[in-house]
């Protein structure tokens, strides 16, 4: 036992030799002993910077408030920055992999989020290859940031105008599939993407989106609930529309509007917005422990040697 309590005492030693200087060197703050004066409250607190050197140092700019804290419940009727800031919180509660939507955006915003729809023409045999002929995208908001008609690869054989919109006029100031399809993914890339029945204009353009960041309005069964419609039912954008808008979209013989369409569905996202990140937060598989933070690790094995850099060892001891 007494030679234990010595090896005990040798790595205890060492310890604070290497406590000290990290200290000496900056890296770690200096620890309060017992009876030392508390730091002053109020504006003066922040009004000095400790160097690395221990001297003293006017601190330029004012104080950082702390950040708070958003409580796990949000009013429906709350701001988009409200909003952000509780999806924030939520999603820090989830897992840390590659898949998970933490990772890929840890603060969710207003500007990560963006709303899409695409109008087709027919091309091909008969005109039943489907091929993008116009692409709208809004913001948060539902103001528009990208509106322009598409020439398709192909020649058009069907313009579908009753559905599309789309005429032989349109076509004259379209640009090609490809020089839209880089514009288009530009504004996609680490955006949260809203749409309804989204994987269709995806395929339109072509593309993939990652499915953490894809928020597709017609696979919500909250919001055919809210409509007081079955839960699993496959609802049209319209119906959606007339049921939780009060909003009657597509209607006249003129075809839809991809702005419209593209505003409806980031309007119906942000009707259920808090209770579909909260379900989609919880969907998260829980975090595995950290080996530093597992309260059943021993945290004396810390103190040997293969946990020190070697190059602060080699520079200080």
């Amino acid at each position: 036992p007494q030679g234990r309590s010595k090896k005990k005492s040798r790595k205890h030693q060492r310890f604070m030799e290497r406590r000290a200087l990290l200290e000496q060197k900056g890296l770690l703050s200096p620890r309060r002993r017992l009876g030392s004066q508390a730091p002053a409250a109020g504006p003066e607190a922040g009004s000095t910077l400790t160097k690395a050197d221990g001297t003293m140092a006017p601190r330029c700019g004012k104080v950082p408030k702390p950040k708070q804290v958003v409580s796990p419940s949000l009013s429906p009727s709350a701001s988009p920055d409200s909003i952000a800031r509780h999806h924030s919180v939520l999603l820090s509660r989830g897992n840390g992999s590659s898949k998970g939507v933490r990772t890929s955006s840890p603060l969710l915003r207003p500007g990560k989020y963006v709303a899409i729809d695409c109008e087709m023409v027919g091309t091909g045999p008969q005109g039943r290859v489907s091929e993008l002929a116009r692409c709208s995208v809004v913001n948060y908001d539902g103001d528009v940031i990208y509106d322009k008609y598409v020439q398709p690869e192909l020649p058009i054989v069907d313009y579908r105008t009753r559905w599309s919109g789309i005429t032989k006029q349109h076509m004259k100031s379209a640009i090609p599939f490809k020089a839209a399809q880089a514009e288009i993914l530009k504004i996609l890339k680490d955006k949260i993407v809203v749409g309804h029945a989204v994987h269709n204009d995806f395929q339109a353009l072509k593309y993939f989106h990652p499915k953490d960041r894809t928020r597709d309005t017609s696979r919500i069964p909250m919001l055919n609930k809210r409509a007081g419609l079955p839960g699993r039912a496959s609802v049209s954008l319209k119906s959606l529309a007339r049921h939780l808008l009060q909003k009657k979209i597509q209607v006249g013989c003129k075809g839809h509007s991809s702005v419209e369409d593209a505003q409806t569905a980031m309007e119906l996202y942000r009707l259920v917005e808090v209770q579909w990140e909260t379900e989609l937060a919880r969907s998260l598989p829980p975090r595995p422990p950290s080996p530093i933070t597992d309260p059943t690790a021993d945290s004396n094995q810390y103190m040997d040697d293969q946990y020190w850099p070697t190059d602060l060892m080699a520079s200080g001891l």
